[in-house]
């Protein structure tokens, strides 16, 4: 396996991802959370006027970049597909749950991992969630748990030339598009850098497929004989080594930031993005990725991402540093109901 090309490439992105996880947060992201797609996925539906929480209103280049550089990378490769057509509205509600998992967890699968690496043990009981979501998918799906196939259409598309268009947005700055003064939302790596990031991340991530909830799927189907587990492996080891070299390491239960003490509610929220990932082919990172390269059913998904961070924030379901509110909770019940009853809706009876 070491020395096939593709597993080098896996490593490599798993590197890169580390390293800029914590050097955007160096740059000016909030702490640990130099990459955390669902924080900015909140962030912009507050730049677009979507909630009123004045600490969470900033347009994100990041997550504009993540598109644009999966999009020019299939473009350039040949790799751009338009399909689409497979069970709309649960993916658009499964992009809705995504978020509320993130949201009671404080973060997505990539910051759960920058998290942990700069020594937030809080951390563990959501990679215990997220591994074990990881697994009840997989059984979904072994017992023939899918949303159906895919057919060639053109609304590929939509997405791309909608992040096209915030991407007018960030630089023109309509005086719609809202900017925090105060709070995370206004902490921020400079955009150009951010942009160049994501471009560059959202690129590799297209040619590599590489996730963070795919490689724990990976782990599972197939051990280390995938170079997935190994991409993983090397994004916790970049990501270690340049939180401790920035002196952003500080292992510890208390005072960390963007993290609560609810233990439970930590692992209930990664467990349901990390079974919801599995049901729809990857984590919020990898929907992006996807939509950029075509996949309208992705781009579903991602659009029902921004109505999840809407939501999040105007109806009080995600948690802060004190823990998990009450909306939040009977949220997370609510989505493990729903994916329930989708299991069974779905379930090809004979496989």
């Amino acid at each position: 396996m070491v020395r096939d090309r593709y597993f080098w490439s896996v490593v490599g992105a798993g590197l890169l991802l580390g390293a800029l996880g914590v050097l955007l947060a160096v740059w000016g992201n909030p702490e640990n959370s130099g990459i955390c797609v669902s924080c900015f996925i909140e962030n912009s539906a507050g730049a677009l006027g979507f909630h009123d929480n004045q600490r969470m209103q900033y347009l994100r280049p990041e997550l504009i970049g993540f598109v644009l550089g999966s999009m020019a990378s299939a473009m350039l490769f040949g790799e751009f597909r338009s399909r689409g057509g497979s069970a709309p509205l649960p993916r658009l509600f499964s992009g809705i749950f995504l978020i509320v998992g993130c949201g009671v967890f404080i973060g997505c699968p990539i910051k759960l991992f920058l998290r942990l690496t700069a020594g937030d043990l809080t951390a563990v009981a959501g990679v215990v969630g997220l591994v074990a979501g990881v697994w009840a998918g997989l059984k979904g799906l072994a017992r023939g748990v899918e949303l159906g196939p895919q057919a060639k259409e053109t609304g590929g598309y939509l997405v791309p030339m909608l992040f096209l268009l915030l991407l007018a947005f960030l630089f023109l700055r309509p005086g719609f598009v809202l900017v925090s003064t105060q709070g995370s939302a206004s902490q921020h790596a400079p955009a150009v850098i951010a942009l160049g990031a994501g471009v560059l991340l959202g690129a590799v991530a297209q040619r590599t497929r590489f996730c963070i909830t795919g490689s724990v799927r990976d782990t599972f189907l197939m051990g280390f004989r995938s170079p997935a587990p190994w991409g993983l492996l090397a994004f916790a080891a970049a990501a270690m080594a340049f939180n401790g070299a920035t002196g952003r390491f500080n292992p510890g239960l208390y005072g960390q930031p963007g993290a609560h003490l609810d233990f439970l509610w930590s692992f209930l929220g990664m467990a349901l993005v990390g079974w919801v990932s599995v049901i729809i082919g990857g984590c919020p990172f990898r929907q992006l990725i996807k939509a950029g390269e075509g996949d309208a059913d992705a781009g579903l998904v991602v659009v029902g991402m921004f109505i999840g961070g809407a939501i999040v924030q105007s109806w009080g379901i995600a948690a802060t540093s004190a823990g998990v509110p009450l909306a939040g909770k009977v949220a997370v019940l609510a989505g493990f109901s729903l994916l329930f009853a989708g299991s069974l809706l779905f379930r090809n009876r004979t496989a």
